[in-house]
């Protein structure tokens, strides 16, 4: 199977150019399609930041990726994983919500000693 193409900043601007007022909670949430265009090239896009297997970042039902560097897991549960709900998680790409409140208010589950994505996020394109 091909390595996907490099996703450009330009293209992660514009999946989640739609979903914005909905973070700010101006607009009601958009349509599954936009949502999940948003969530999957923002997690795409910090894959091919943090290249690696060491990491599963979980935002059900929309997308699971591997990254950051380390050792790599072969089957069953991942022993380092990031779970997170859509809106959490682009409010953590877009920096509308800090890492450690995330996950002190449990919306967050980071187990492992590689879960902690702080240092990669929000992610430096979608800053305003």
């Amino acid at each position: 199977m091909p390595a996907a193409a490099p996703i450009p900043a330009e293209e992660l601007r514009a999946a989640v150019a739609p979903v914005r007022a909905w973070l700010a909670g101006d607009a009601e949430q958009p349509p599954r399609a936009v949502l999940g265009a948003a969530v999957k090239t923002t997690a795409r896009w910090l894959a091919q930041q943090v290249p690696g297997r060491s990491v599963e970042l979980r935002v059900p039902p929309h997308v699971a990726v591997q990254l950051v560097p380390g050792p790599r897991h072969t089957r069953g549960t991942p022993p380092n994983v990031v779970e997170t709900d859509a809106a959490t998680w682009l409010r953590l790409a877009t920096g509308e919500l800090p890492w450690d409140d995330a996950v002190a208010q449990g919306r967050v589950s980071a187990s492992g000693n590689r879960a902690d994505l702080s240092a990669h996020l929000p992610l430096v394109p979608l800053l305003r």
